[in-house]
């Protein structure tokens, strides 16, 4: 296969057949230092154009690795830059298509230049149009920077390569002992999204297309044939996997995951209620097989990558117009040395984030909610708009029985275990927690799918004008 034709395959195997209009294709390199005049750089190393996905408009780049490596050039970047100027004009996503060996040295500054002008475009649209990479060869150096710009990155799961450092320059390392530029890897860091092969890249992202708003002012709906009061009758039955609790509360259960690989203690992951795109935040103590049986289990605590993939998470769909469901069993912070590095600032961030969202959100507590974790879960101190229950949940500041011991210290064994019960019906309870107004509704888990669907339906036209300034800083 030729160059021109993989950059070009990768493009149609996208977007929907024959949709794909070139832009810039008879643009090449300018530069003529180091015999680069004697060199044919057809499109400088890059497809650029629009089409559609599901007869949507998308714009999309695809680099091509056989001119001088897929490198960027000054002319390679300024055909992506223009192209994120189309997008924001008309309000479509931009989709990159990665396969480069990086900088292209020979044109040194004016490559350097223009590859600034690709940050810059990328961070003006932050937040106003979606912007998805997908990485099929290597994204070395710089274009991991750009990579990680993007709202959402997938990556081949054999051929991609995703790195600042190669592994090989990393003291002490090498692609041997660790190839941290490995799919794998990145994905377990919380750098990616999605790893699959190429053909289920592509499905991937068309589907995550189908559920995004074009743009900041648009809305994510489709049409739902599923119950509206359907019985979520499964939901409570999960062991404690939320993977299987969304799919059952979601329209045909369907759940879209995103960054799966990170911190699997919380989910993060899209689906439709009444057709409409909502976010769900969601505590997580067990991956549940296909089997059926346990494969992974967890602590219900909130980790330090847990609460930025989370907060993350929230600010994208609060930009969006995407509203927010959590689903919160959390009995506090895990505890390691590692994790307490950057825990209190994540976990700021998270409580940031779900505080600054003024998009609906709504939060169901499906079993202990404890200590300052679940402040930071969607509280209705931060701000969520309506709070429900299941019966058996527990919302207070720490397990009965370890507070118990902490009110009635020094006291016998039978003062203590009293102190705990009373602790427990009066403190721990949902009915406290709703008798005070931190809990709206205590809901069987049956009906959350309904209760969550009512709550969403009477917010759809909720309004908030925040206090007046440029932005947070947390």
């Amino acid at each position: 296969m030729s160059s021109t034709t993989q950059a070009r395959a990768r493009i149609d195997s996208l977007l929907d057949a024959n949709s794909f209009v070139e832009i810039g294709a008879r643009v090449t390199a300018r530069a003529t230092d180091f015999n680069l005049k004697q060199t044919d750089t057809p499109s400088d190393g890059v497809v650029t154009g629009y089409g559609v996905i599901g007869d949507r408009l998308v714009y999309v780049y695809a680099q091509d690795s056989k001119v001088l490596g897929g490198s960027v050039g000054e002319m390679h970047a300024k055909k992506i830059s223009g192209l994120y100027d189309l997008a924001l004009k008309t309000g479509a996503p931009v989709i990159g298509l990665i396969d480069s060996a990086g900088l292209r040295l020979e044109e040194s500054t004016d490559a350097l230049e223009a590859f600034g002008e690709i940050y810059y475009k990328q961070s003006l649209a932050s937040g106003i149009i979606p912007q998805i990479t997908a990485v099929f060869g290597s994204c070395g150096g710089g274009l991991a920077v750009a990579a990680s710009l993007s709202d959402f990155t997938f990556i081949d799961e054999k051929n991609g390569k995703l790195f600042v450092n190669s592994p090989n320059a990393i003291e002490g390392n090498s692609t041997n002992k660790c190839d941290t530029s490995s799919a794998e890897f990145q994905l377990e860091a919380g750098n990616v999204d999605f790893v699959g092969d190429e053909a289920s890249i592509y499905a991937g992202i068309r589907d995550l297309i189908a559920l995004l708003p074009s743009n900041n002012s648009d809305i994510a709906v489709a049409d739902c044939t599923d119950d509206l009061n359907r019985a979520s009758s499964n939901v409570n039955r999960t062991a404690g996997d939320s993977i299987i609790a969304i799919s059952d509360i979601a329209d045909s259960g369907y759940v879209f995951e995103t960054r799966p690989g990170c911190a699997k203690e919380i989910v993060t992951a899209f689906i439709r209620l009444n057709g409409a795109t909502v976010g769900v935040v969601a505590n997580r103590s067990a991956v549940v097989g296909e089997d059926g049986e346990v494969a992974e289990k967890f602590d219900t605590v909130l980790s330090s990558r847990g609460a930025a993939k989370a907060a993350r998470f929230v600010s994208f769909c609060d930009a969006f117009d995407i509203p927010v469901l959590t689903l919160t069993d959390v009995t506090g912070f895990k505890a390691c040395k590692c994790c307490e590095k950057m825990l209190a600032s994540n976990v700021a961030k998270l409580v940031s984030a779900f505080a600054s969202a003024t998009v609906p959100k709504v939060n169901v507590y499906t079993g202990k909610a404890y200590g300052s974790a679940y402040v930071a879960m969607n509280s209705k101190s931060l701000g969520a708009d309506i709070t429900i229950a299941w019966p058996d949940a527990e919302i207070g500041c720490m397990d009965a029985d370890m507070a118990a011991k902490i009110l009635a210290s020094g006291k016998s064994a039978e003062e203590i275990s009293k102190t705990a019960a009373d602790y427990k019906a009066l403190q721990n309870n949902v009915n406290s927690a709703a008798a005070r107004g931190y809990v709206d509704q205590i809901a069987e888990p049956a009906d959350t799918r309904k209760y969550v669907i009512g709550a969403f339906e009477m917010l759809s036209n909720k309004a908030v004008e925040g206090p007046v300034r440029k932005h947070g800083t947390v």
